[in-house]
């Protein structure tokens, strides 16, 4: 009888529509989880780098950020609507928009590999910084693998639950994050800065519009992968515009604050993460455990969202796996992968080399989604589609082929939507 109690609390849906009858997320719900997952350590990195190596002033990094956020996640929310309209994840609708096995052996990997780095990263990241804290304000050793792991159990166990338990718990998280966040606002504001560094300084005017373009390119390159991923948590929608509306407005909201935090770090204490920045300011341990408490839920309500989602794309692959058994074999391999710091290390590397597949995939999407499957309900039976393969293929090439100051990934997705489109045109135009 217990195992069956705990069972019945599990979402149990899988590839298949979730009911009309269970759709009864509002906005307001889809908002409060996207606001949680937003203000974490890997988020800050942008708008924290448009000031240090940018040489941006704080306000330009925040308006550039914000800028290219904006326009990513737009797409993010556009390409909710398979789920909130159909009831169907997100890697199984994109086997409409590039074919069974594209999404199957292409797509699905890709989304997989990348919701399981980043759940490495957030959870190496935040066991770093609870290793430091221990340290400096405890004397307390802590081993690095057994804690990462520990870490990294708690937050696939709870993915693996299901949507309603991601929804619930990152409520209950919520206020602890905001008092974190307004400890933080408190510190800044209220301590004296420090005069901004001669690397810090503003750049000239032209010079300015110029990296601002740079970082908002930027900034849209890291969030547009959450096109191949967003209907996985608009399945439960009321309606379309609850979930479109919800998670635009989650995410813009979360990443203001988050790119507000990241930038004033950098440009009055030069350093990357707010969290560091702000326990450097205060000698009170209590005020010092609010903020670390605050790093480690959102690093929790971040990576409930990478193995809520990379599970799924797990599950594409291999069907026969079931949700639960899909969302297990993620959470292992998550878990274990975790205890890997080059992971951070080696970032540069490792990001760009996922940009490589992403950015040309993610542009394909949204060209294919919008031009031919804006209203279907129908998931096409063809194994490949064409065009899309092309698009991408070329789109992988000319990534590689881009010096790194004039932004590939930007300029890729521009590429391969545009040849996809263009793709799209001409075979329409041969069928009339």
């Amino acid at each position: 009888m217990a195992q069956s109690a705990i069972a019945s609390k599990l979402e149990q849906f899988g590839l298949e529509a979730v009911p009309k009858e269970l759709r009864s997320t509002s906005w307001f719900d889809y908002f409060i989880i996207q606001f949680s997952f937003s203000v974490n350590a890997g988020n800050f990195l942008l708008p924290a780098l448009a000031v240090m190596e940018g040489g941006l002033s704080f306000f330009q990094a925040v308006l550039c950020t914000v800028i290219g956020a904006s326009l990513a996640f737009f797409f993010v929310s556009l390409l909710s609507l398979p789920g909130s309209v159909h009831g169907i994840p997100a890697q199984y609708a994109i086997r409409s928009f590039i074919g069974t096995k594209g999404a199957r052996f292409f797509s699905s990997p890709v989304r997989t590999i990348t919701s399981l780095y980043w759940f490495c990263v957030q959870t190496i990241g935040g066991t770093l910084m609870i290793i430091e804290i221990c340290r400096r304000y405890f004397q307390i050793e802590l081993e690095f693998a057994p804690l990462a792991m520990l870490l990294g159990t708690g937050m696939a166990a709870i993915a693996a639950a299901g949507f309603d338990a991601v929804k619930k718990i990152t409520k209950y998280f919520l206020p602890f994050l905001l008092a974190g966040q307004g400890v933080i606002f408190y510190l800044y504001f209220t301590t004296r800065s420090a005069p901004p560094s001669a690397s810090n300084m503003p750049i000239d005017s032209n010079s300015a519009l110029l990296t601002m373009a740079l970082y908002a390119s930027l900034v849209f390159v890291q969030y547009i992968s959450g096109v191949s991923a967003s209907a996985d948590m608009a399945r439960y929608a009321k309606s379309p515009k609850h979930g479109f509306f919800g998670l635009y407005a989650g995410n813009l909201f979360g990443f203001f604050l988050t790119a507000c935090f990241g930038a004033y770090s950098a440009f009055y204490y030069n350093q990357l993460n707010p969290f560091i920045s702000a326990s450097t300011l205060t000698d009170s341990i209590p005020v010092v455990m609010v903020i670390l408490l605050c790093s480690i839920l959102s690093m929790f309500s971040i990576n409930l969202n990478n193995a809520y989602t990379g599970a799924f794309s797990l599950l594409n692959i291999f069907p026969a796996l079931g949700r639960l058994k899909s969302a297990a074999v993620f959470g292992i391999a998550a878990i274990c992968l975790s205890t890997i710091p080059a992971f951070v290390t080696e970032a540069s590397y490792f990001i760009s080399l996922m940009g490589s597949a992403i950015i040309p995939l993610s542009a394909v999407i949204v060209v294919e989604f919008v031009m031919n499957h804006f209203k279907t309900a129908q998931i096409s039976s063809k194994q490949i589609n064409g065009r899309a393969a092309v698009a991408i293929i070329c789109g992988i090439c000319i990534y590689f082929i881009i010096p790194d100051r004039f932004s590939p990934g930007f300029f890729t997705f521009i590429f391969s939507g545009l040849l996809c489109l263009i793709l799209i045109k001409t075979e329409k135009s041969h069928h009339d």
